[in-house]
This record gives C-alpha cells, structure tokens and sequence, in this order.
C-alpha cells in the first residue's frame, strides 16, 4: 500500500521555498534597492531593517525545511535503503542543507554586525564607498558574497529535492530497487 506524506512534502517545500526566495529577493530586490536611498548614510541601516523583520520568517522558513526533511527522509527509509542513487542523493541534500544553514547563519552574523554599526556612509547595502569605515566595508564585501551563496545553496537544494521527485516515478523505483538489489 502506497503511503502519502502530502503535509510533511508541503512543510519541507514551503519551508525551502521561504529560504530560497527570501535569500534572492533580499539580494536583489532589498540590498538593491538599498542603493537608492538618497542620505547614503542610511542606506546598511534601511537594508538591515528589512532583513530585520525578514530574520524570523526566515527562520520559521528553514525550520520548516529541516522538520519536512527529516519527516520525508523517515517515511521513506526503506527507499533511502533500497533504491539505488536515493540514499546518494540524500546524503547530497543533507550536506547542501548543512552549507546553507552555516551560510545562513553566518550572513545573519555579518548582518548584525552591519545594523550595530548603525548609521554610515555606503554606496548600497552590500557596497562600501570611499567613505565607509574600514571594517564595516570588510563586513559589506563579505555580505556580498554571501548574499549570492545562501540562495545559490537554497536553489541546490530545490533541484535535488525535484531529482527526489523524480526517483519515485514507478519505473524509477522498480529500476533502483533492482539495480540496488543486484549491485551488493
């Protein structure tokens, strides 16, 4: 008998899906727009402040995904075990998933470190200016850079949970399970 997880599925892919497009849209959109604030000496500050109230639907986000992971990777155990290129793929999830959490919460710290700072002059939210103080500019270029990891992990991990989708198609299944049977 085939079993549904339809809520822990929609509770992992929720939860990514916040992780993901949070993590674009505030590169994009957010830290961009930062840009245009016209007192360049409130510009860190109005980004943080948006990321600010982002910070606990983000969290609220990857909870989501590490509670639906863990559901799914429960409920198909037996696949994990017997399918062949299931359980390498979730091993390959759960190491992406560790990079993004590590580089999520190192983002956080940087941007904490940039909203204590409060008001000082930049070119944008990530981009320092000839102005800005040395040490926040440190912060800023390594902000810039974990802008783009955070939803680059976050969209890996997007394309590997639609290859799990994929390694359930029936004949998928029937093909890893007999390649796994055969390969011991």
């Amino acid at each position: 008998m085939r079993q549904r997880n339809t809520v822990v599925r929609a509770v992992h892919d929720i939860g990514t899906a916040i992780w993901f497009g949070g993590a674009l849209m505030g590169a994009i959109g957010l830290n961009g727009a930062a840009s245009e604030v016209s007192d360049r000496r409130e510009r860190t500050r109005v980004a943080n402040a948006g990321w600010n109230r982002w910070t606990p639907v983000n969290a609220a986000g990857v909870v989501m995904n590490l509670v639906g992971s863990a559901g799914l990777l429960a409920a198909n155990r037996g696949r994990v075990a017997a399918q062949r290129g299931v359980a390498a793929n979730s091993l390959a999830k759960a190491v992406v998933t560790g990079a993004a959490l590590a580089a999520t919460v190192y983002s956080r710290r940087l941007g904490a470190e940039l909203d204590r700072a409060g008001d000082v002059p930049a070119e944008g939210a990530v981009k320092p200016d000839e102005d800005t103080p040395v040490e926040i500019a440190r912060v800023q270029r390594r902000l810039r850079v974990m802008q783009w990891v955070v939803p680059g992990l976050t969209g890996a991990l997007v394309v590997l949970t639609s290859l799990h989708g994929e390694q359930q198609r029936p004949a998928e299944v029937l093909r890893g399970v007999v390649r796994g049977a055969f390969s011991h």
